[in-house]
């Protein structure tokens, strides 16, 4: 049951922040530059911007740490998932491959 709902939480992760982020490429093309500075584009962007950078460095280690643990394998699609989407994906992401581990463990065990 967790599978499915990590699962659903990593497609929505997906689609709902390439939604706006597709609004923004049809607005103003592939502009890096221009997205980067949009994110600091005033004190309230710029303070979530900060706390989600943050709070996904922070994911980074944590998981790296935790599917040492565990053995998670594929941990590592944790990273391309957060630069090409964001945490939106790569938490529950990693969360799906650590419950499907666990499962996997279960059956073998």
């Amino acid at each position: 049951m967790l599978k499915n709902f990590y699962a659903l939480g990593a497609v929505l992760g997906t689609v709902i922040p390439w939604f706006f982020f597709g609004s923004f490429i049809s607005e103003n093309g592939v502009d890096i530059p221009l997205f980067i500075s949009s994110l600091f584009a005033n004190g309230a962007a710029a303070g979530f911007s900060a706390d989600v950078l943050i709070s996904a460095l922070v994911f980074w280690v944590w998981s790296y740490v935790d599917a040492q643990r565990n053995r998670v394998s594929n941990w590592w699609f944790v990273v391309p998932a957060t630069l090409t989407v964001g945490l939106s994906l790569a938490l529950p992401l990693y969360l799906y491959l650590r419950e499907d581990n666990a499962v996997q463990n279960v059956q073998v065990g």
